[in-house]
């Protein structure tokens, strides 16, 4: 009989677990500096039902909640198996969630809402659901305790959604070595937001572009340089030759990416001052989302020659698509506008099935699966490092 013949879902105790950690998403939003999460208050409810069941209560799990910045913790959760039996390892289920205004919801995003089947509220999928799901799988090891040959191994992490802060979460972890067990056996990256199996997601590199022009009325757009309408030409031209120097990419289709890589803006910042003012600087950031059949390295490197060029002469981006006053150049005063450019720390390449020791067999086998195989371009920050690391990454 196996092993794991005793296990079954217990719906009951995941609507709860999960209806507690939806009811904590608005303190877990992950867009600093306005929102910063407390993951923590996730983490707790995990705790209060895996910590009974830990070593230090008479139990089979060990548990180490892990802090580096505090209110902001990491959990490993370890179920020893025999000794030589290897590991298996879950990680990447995330305590913290992307930002939701409730006023563009048709309900509450922050309570869990159920209608039939469908399970609703902020971090559902992504990736709330898949703590429930993993705490309630470590629940059961912890309770039914069955013999089994490997250990097995969960991680929920903190920091998942942002790539601007580092050494929080799962990037922390490894550097200081202590997922180092995942290295004994296959590794399970749990935050495929969907419901089919996914064999390729892409690699990140998040941008700031910050334009540098002249402050001054805007009734004499002649006697300034806009900083705005400068990064805003700036980005087109990133944008055209980005798209020619890394077009969709014959892997993509058969892969089953939804899209090619991509560069665009995603947030815009200016100094407060009058609407009858034009500024002296304005901020751009964004991402590039690049498909791994492309480097990110090699991506990046490109876009800084893109901007090295704008820099050179700014004035060839004003063809009179912004009137005939609009320049970017002032040659009788010697200014000239400019743009800085600025890559975020947290780069991280895209994983496809190439990285898995299991080369050459996931696309065959997607035939015998419900739903069809899967590639997104959204990343995973420390996916690629871990693929590099271990023996076997599989995205689920």
């Amino acid at each position: 009989m196996s092993a794991f013949s005793q296990f079954e879902l217990d719906e009951g105790k995941f609507i709860d677990m999960l209806g507690k950690l939806i009811g904590e998403a608005k303190y877990l939003q992950n867009n600093p500096p306005e929102l910063v999460p407390t993951e923590d208050r996730a983490a707790r409810h995990v705790l209060e039902v895996l910590e009974p069941l830990s070593v230090d209560h008479g139990g089979p799990l060990v548990v180490r909640h892990v802090s580096f910045v505090e209110g902001r913790g990491n959990i490993i959760v370890e179920y020893p198996g025999k000794p030589g039996g290897g590991c298996i390892s879950f990680v990447g289920a995330h305590l913290d969630v992307v930002t939701a205004n409730p006023e563009s919801w048709s309900f509450d995003p922050f309570k869990l809402t159920r209608d039939d089947d469908k399970l609703q509220g902020r971090g559902v999928t992504d990736c709330l659901g898949h703590v429930a799901l993993m705490t309630e799988l470590f629940r059961q090891l912890g309770t039914l305790k069955p013999q089994l040959k490997p250990t097995v191994l969960g991680v929920f992490i903190a920091n998942e959604e942002n790539s601007t802060l580092l050494g929080i979460g799962v990037d922390e972890l490894v550097k200081r070595g202590m997922l180092d067990k995942c290295k004994e056996g296959p590794l399970y990256w749990l935050d495929t937001a969907d419901s089919q199996p996914c064999i390729g997601t892409g690699g990140i590199a998040a941008w700031q572009l910050t334009a540098h022009g002249k402050l001054f009325h805007s009734g004499l757009p002649h006697k300034s340089i806009n900083p705005i309408e400068l990064a805003m030409d700036a980005v087109t031209e990133i944008q055209r030759r980005f798209y020619e120097d890394f077009p969709p990419h014959p892997e993509e289709e058969r892969y089953g990416f939804a899209t090619c890589s991509t560069l665009k803006p995603t947030q815009w910042s200016y100094p407060s001052g009058s609407i009858n003012q034009i500024p002296g600087s304005a901020t751009v950031c964004g991402d590039c989302r690049i498909t791994p059949f492309y480097d990110v390295e090699q991506v990046m490197s490109k876009i800084r020659v893109y901007v090295d060029d704008i820099n050179a002469n700014p004035n060839a981006l004003a063809r009179g698509q912004r009137g005939p006053y609009s320049k970017y150049e002032l040659p009788d005063e010697g200014l000239k506008g400019r743009v800085d450019l600025k890559f975020f720390e947290n780069v991280g390449k895209g994983v496809s099935e190439e990285h898995f020791c299991c080369l050459g067999s996931m696309l065959p086998a997607g035939s015998g699966v419900a739903g069809h195989l899967a590639a997104i371009v959204g990343s995973r920050a420390m996916q690629h490092q871990l693929a590099r690391q271990l023996v076997n990454l599989e995205l689920n």
